[in-house]
């Protein structure tokens, strides 16, 4: 049975879509962008800022969707100057610490909004 996941922890969806859906013990996290949840305010201001922010709504999707940190399997980064990418990279390491997703990096030419940084993940519902 295939499950929509919404929490008011992470942006509401600005499309035809869930924030994650979950099939089995897999859960399916959208696009994340560097928006607040709680006031809906785009953060565009440096790279650091918007990589955590996307971090934490992809985690607040994954925890309301019965996952964890530790449990995010794989993410893909999508973002619109590759010349960022050691920073994001950085930012990325100290969120994850030791757990490592799989994950790929897609260099993209622009991102909705003028964002830099956009994610999408998968992760398994925590043991």
């Amino acid at each position: 049975m295939i499950e929509k996941i919404f929490t008011p922890d992470a942006p509401s969806p600005g499309g035809h879509y869930s924030q994650a859906i979950k099939q089995g013990d897999l859960i399916f996290i959208s696009g994340q962008l560097p928006i607040v949840p709680s006031t809906g305010a785009k953060i565009l201001g440096g790279i650091e800022e918007q990589t955590l922010q996307v971090l934490n709504n992809l985690l607040a999707i994954a925890k309301a969707g019965g996952s964890n940190r530790d449990h995010i399997i794989k993410v893909t980064v999508y973002i619109a100057d590759i010349g960022l990418w050691s920073t994001v990279n950085e930012v990325y390491t100290n969120f994850f610490q030791a757990h490592k997703p799989a994950r790929a990096i897609v260099p993209v030419s622009t991102l909705h909004y003028g964002f830099l940084v956009e994610m999408d993940a998968v992760a398994s519902v925590a043991d």
